[in-house]
């Protein structure tokens, strides 16, 4: 799997009442080539959601329909929402971000971990 790639993950097993998706949901895989080629069975996604609710200012991109994503109707990527997964819930698809939104995203995920000074 690449940087950028739309995969749907299966989260069919969430816990009852967590609040977790329970269902396949597409995301964005956003972890660097530079740990996750190696081999290791997992992979850094931020799901995606066509939810506005769930779309935080500055942790949220919105991504519209076109030829490469095979989205529908606009949607957002949860930058707040950064998981790692193993590969055997994840179904590869063909689908992509462009190389600037994954850099929005991205940049996104660092924002929500970032410390900041109080």
């Amino acid at each position: 799997m690449k940087a950028g790639q739309i995969v749907m993950v299966d989260w069919r097993d969430a816990l009852p009442g967590s609040g977790e998706p329970n269902k396949q949901r597409p995301a964005v895989v956003v972890g660097s080539p530079r740990f996750f080629d190696g081999g290791i069975p997992f992979e850094i996604v931020v799901p995606l959601t066509g939810e506005d609710a769930l779309a935080l200012v500055g942790a949220s991109l919105r991504i519209l329909p076109a030829p490469g994503n095979g989205c529908t109707k606009p949607c957002y990527a949860l930058a707040w929402n950064v998981q790692t997964v193993p590969h055997r819930r994840i179904a590869e698809t063909a689908s992509h971000v462009t190389r600037e939104e994954l850099a929005r995203i991205r940049a996104q995920v660092v924002a929500c971990v970032e410390a900041t000074s109080t």
